[in-house]
């Protein structure tokens, strides 16, 4: 009976069991934040980029090549891969959407291709 109520070396197997659940803990917190930021990052190029094909004198090629650019130089090539323009209607008013679908990531920045999509608007200068 005396064994059995021994708790001497039973800290060190504390610690790792808790240790192993608040580094996993951690991780997840680590990759939740990462996938928080190439979400951000891809829809403000986006929108950026929608914003330079916009202007008067802007072309939806402008717009593009600009959205490639801002991801290839935050995130690299690779997120920039599917990036498209195209005019559209919204509420009536004539804006340009640029769509991009890059990939997610699962563990670090190594991701599911193309599940993420996000799209940016903005209005058509008129003049």
């Amino acid at each position: 009976m005396r064994l059995l109520r021994d708790e001497r070396g039973s800290a060190p197997a504390e610690f790792a069991m808790v240790g192993g659940l608040l580094t996993i803990l951690l991780l997840a917190v680590v990759q939740f934040t990462l996938v928080l930021l190439v979400r951000n990052t891809v829809q403000d190029a986006a929108a950026q980029g929608a914003r330079v094909a916009a202007f008067a004198d802007g072309t939806l090629s402008d717009g593009e090549a600009r959205t490639e650019q801002l991801l290839g130089t935050s995130l690299g090539t690779r997120y920039a891969d599917h990036v498209s323009a195209r005019y559209a209607l919204d509420d009536g008013i004539r804006v340009v959407e640029v769509r991009v679908e890059s990939p997610l990531p699962v563990v670090g920045l190594i991701g599911v291709s193309r599940s993420l999509e996000v799209t940016g608007h903005a209005a058509v200068d008129a003049g």
